[in-house]
């Protein structure tokens, strides 16, 4: 199948970036939906999907990039991964210091952090590797994590506070630099499990081959629901023993949600490849040619008007620029809770203007 006919895949990460914007700039953090929040622990919402799902669109276009060069690892190849997988961790380290830096509380890890460790182990194993080697490494990268954390404690080895992935980060980094968000400290991005992470741009770097090696656009989309239903299917069957989780990224959850990812690229390519539905999808064309670009601006942005801008109110109060486009625009005109969607919303069509003028400059900013 030829190239030109991944539009779907532009669009698939155009709305994930999309996606990513709407979950992490609400209103208010106390007023939003059920499923534009994260699951508790265990579980997966469509928030859950979001993080996956652009993991599975970098191992898809991972095929297409590598495909052209010799297979093995050269000086030239090892040079470029390298390079983007320090721009993407530095970029990342200095959002999650921005602007403050107290840097002896500065987190280490994050969602760039584990796209970039991802990135790496994903893109030197891909190309020194052929399918069927690949497949195995799969299936080992699975199994070997479910026994890492099993074996990895003598008691609760899924629970928040005893897990492996806790403890190897803990003794790593140290407290003080890890994600407070779950009421101790714990990273959802943390490094050991950046290897099942590895798994999920593995499954779209299947996807990426099984639909180039597909005579039809339509034999692509049959194949792509088959083995996404399958594996959607053995991860919820494997979600009794070894719990579906986000935050520990397990194996289970990386069929899960692969699988899911599969599917939707599906339905993608049925849409605007087969069946020409194409005019709806171009917002996130523009979202998908800078998406890295667009997500870090976000980051800057919403430090930027937190911290940066204070805005004195009527009753005294002095609030952030965050607080007070909340507040004082968006909940008189819609309520908390839809005001906090609709300031999500809002943003989003902002950023998306952002790209559209960056796409038609032809600005295509790599990260």
């Amino acid at each position: 199948m030829a190239t030109k006919r991944l539009m779907a895949l532009d669009v698939m990460r155009g709305l994930t970036i999309a996606l990513m914007i709407m979950v992490n700039t609400p209103g208010s953090w106390s007023y939003v939906y059920p499923p534009l929040l994260h699951s508790d622990w265990n579980g997966c919402t469509p928030t859950d999907l979001v993080f996956p799902f652009f993991l599975f669109i970098v191992g898809v276009s991972m095929w297409f990039s590598f495909k052209k060069f010799d297979r093995g690892i050269t000086n030239k190849g090892l040079y470029k991964v390298i390079k983007r997988f320090l721009i993407m961790f530095l970029i990342g380290v200095f959002l999650n210091g921005f602007p403050n830096f107290d840097f002896e509380n500065l987190r280490y890890l994050g969602v760039l952090q584990r796209i970039a460790i991802a990135y790496l182990i994903g893109a030197l194993i891909c190309m020194q590797f052929n399918y069927k080697q690949l497949s195995i490494i799969f299936g080992l990268i699975l199994i070997g994590y479910w026994g890492l954390l099993f074996f990895g404690v003598s008691e609760g080895p899924y629970d928040l506070a005893t897990n492996i992935v806790r403890k190897v980060d803990i003794f790593l980094f140290g407290e003080n630099h890890l994600y407070k968000g779950f009421g101790m400290p714990f990273d959802p991005e943390g490094l050991l499990s950046a290897l099942p992470a590895v798994g999920t741009l593995l499954m779209g770097n299947f996807t990426g081959r099984f639909i180039d090696r597909s005579s039809t656009t339509i034999e692509g989309v049959k194949k792509l629901l088959i083995f996404g239903a399958l594996a959607t299917f053995i991860g919820w069957i494997w979600n009794f023993t070894f719990p579906i989780n986000k935050a520990l990224w397990t194996s289970s959850y990386v069929l899960y949600a692969g699988g899911l990812a599969m599917v939707f690229l599906a339905t993608l390519l049925w849409i605007i490849d087969v069946k020409g539905f194409k005019k709806w999808a171009k917002p996130f064309i523009h979202f998908g040619t800078n998406p890295l670009a667009i997500y870090v601006f976000s980051g800057i942005y919403v430090s930027s008007i937190i911290y940066f801008v204070h805005i004195p109110i009527a009753s005294g109060e002095v609030l952030s620029g965050y607080s007070y486009l909340y507040k004082q625009v968006f909940v008189p005109i819609a309520g908390n809770m839809n005001g906090s969607l609709l300031f999500a919303i809002t943003h989003i069509i902002f950023f998306w203007f952002i790209t559209y003028i960056l796409y038609k400059r032809k600005i295509f900013i790599k990260i």
